[in-house]
């Protein structure tokens, strides 16, 4: 079908006026046109000023039809799907983020906003936010300037944040050495692809259908509302929580690789003394809090299908299935070797003790431990601060040390029905690969 027919005349529309005009009047002005030339060959004699005049029709034939019919068998590109993991520290996010990270139409970043946090340390949480959802924009459009503000000018990409936790810059174009379907681990990544310049990861972010970014420095999920509202970015948001029994446990183990990023959540003198890691504990507590309620009980139209509640436990009491529900969510095909990925990785023998650090592990063991060894004094504190988020997400509280160490005692409440009769159906799906 000629590109300028009626029919295509929709395709045409953005690309160029001229074949707009050319469709509507295709069936007159073209005969017309050879009707001339004809009469124009009869009436000129020369040889050479024929041989000109069809030159000149021909090139205008070209140039006002041919460009709109490669244009309209190009298939249009999709939009390229923007998924952020909000969540807070210690709370399983590193190895949700992998689970994005390792997808081959994936590309993934984890904390870029450790950046502006470093660089820009001397102010608050909220002060922050706007220079952190402005990079986080920029990241999501591939748009790599934006950290030119928070590094130095002769930056590699070895110098940002966990770039090894990436498989995206650890396969190319940000790396040969590894293909961009394997699952690769980050010690493997960082020992082989170090070497390449920062601006392979603007190259190769913009090869990928999907950009995931794991981030810990939103406090408001209003905050938000503008990238959730940006025409240019087709945004959704995964809320990764965790019983914060269980993240002030392993805040405890890495307290000191935290010490600054507290110090802007609270201020250093909130941080001091026995009270100091409540004090952040109430601050993350009740962040989620306004998160989850801004996105589920009074959202607005705009985050329709867009906010997903996810709870690390359910993750490690059945990762295949929550596996499947948060990438259905993301648009994203589970394939039998990410499920095969996502089974061993959370049925190793680790313990899961340092931060930032993913490796296998026995997931559902981990996420107890604290049952077993925080003092029940502590678990009462962090209960105090934080009652309001364990009710509202289904943490179910301990009254005694007997209660806190009876490992028959369910403490997590199960969600809403309708969660669980979607997630009862992806379980017998992914199950049949084992």
């Amino acid at each position: 079908m000629h590109c300028c027919s009626r029919d295509c005349l929709e395709a045409c529309v953005p690309q160029q006026r001229t074949c707009v005009r050319a469709a509507l009047l295709e069936s007159g002005l073209v005969v017309l046109l050879k009707d001339l030339l004809r009469s124009f060959a009869i009436m000129v004699k020369s040889r050479r000023v024929q041989v000109l005049l069809i030159l000149t029709v021909l090139s205008f034939l070209l140039i006002h039809f041919l460009p709109c019919s490669n244009n309209a068998h190009m298939e249009e590109k999709p939009s390229p799907v923007h998924i952020l993991i909000l969540s807070s520290w210690r709370s399983g996010s590193s190895f949700t983020g992998q689970i994005f990270s390792q997808h081959p139409s994936v590309f993934y970043l984890m904390e870029p906003a450790w950046h502006v946090w470093v660089k820009m340390y001397q102010n608050s949480a909220k002060v922050l936010h706007m220079a952190v959802r402005d990079l986080v924009r920029s990241v999501f459009l591939c748009d790599m300037s934006v950290f030119d503000a928070y590094m130095s000018s002769q930056k590699k990409k070895s110098d940002l944040f966990q770039w090894e936790t990436s498989r995206a810059l650890c396969s190319p174009p940000a790396c040969d050495s590894f293909s961009r379907s394997d699952i690769i681990t980050a010690g493997n990544c960082k020992t082989i692809c170090g070497k390449y310049p920062f601006s392979k990861v603007e190259e190769a972010c913009k090869t990928y259908s999907h950009v995931a970014i794991k981030e810990v420095r939103f406090f408001d999920l209003k905050v938000l509302y503008p990238l959730l509202t940006d025409p240019s970015l087709n945004l959704k948001i995964i809320h990764l929580v965790r019983d914060p029994r269980a993240v002030f446990r392993s805040r405890e183990n890495t307290m000191a690789d935290l010490k600054r990023d507290s110090n802007i959540v609270v201020g250093s003198q909130k941080t001091k003394g026995e009270m100091g890691p409540y004090n952040t504990m109430q601050v993350i507590c009740k962040s989620h809090v306004e998160i989850y309620k801004a996105g589920s009980q009074a959202a607005p139209s705009f985050l329709k299908d867009r906010y997903l509640l996810v709870r690390y436990e359910d993750i490690v009491r059945d990762p295949l299935a929550r596996a499947a529900q948060m990438y259905r969510f993301a648009e994203l095909h589970f394939t039998p070797e990410l499920q095969k990925w996502v089974h061993n990785i959370t049925h190793g023998k680790g313990h899961g003790t340092q931060a930032f650090q993913i490796g296998s592990r026995d997931a559902l063991t981990v996420s107890q431990a604290w049952r077993k060894t925080l003092p029940f004094q502590k678990i009462e504190k962090v209960q105090n601060v934080c009652k309001d988020a364990m009710d509202l997400l289904g943490y179910r509280l301990v009254q005694s040390e007997e209660e806190q160490k009876n490992m028959s005692l369910d403490l997590l409440f199960a969600q809403n029905s309708s969660e669980d009769q979607i997630l009862k159906a992806e379980k017998l799906v992914s199950a049949s690969t084992f």
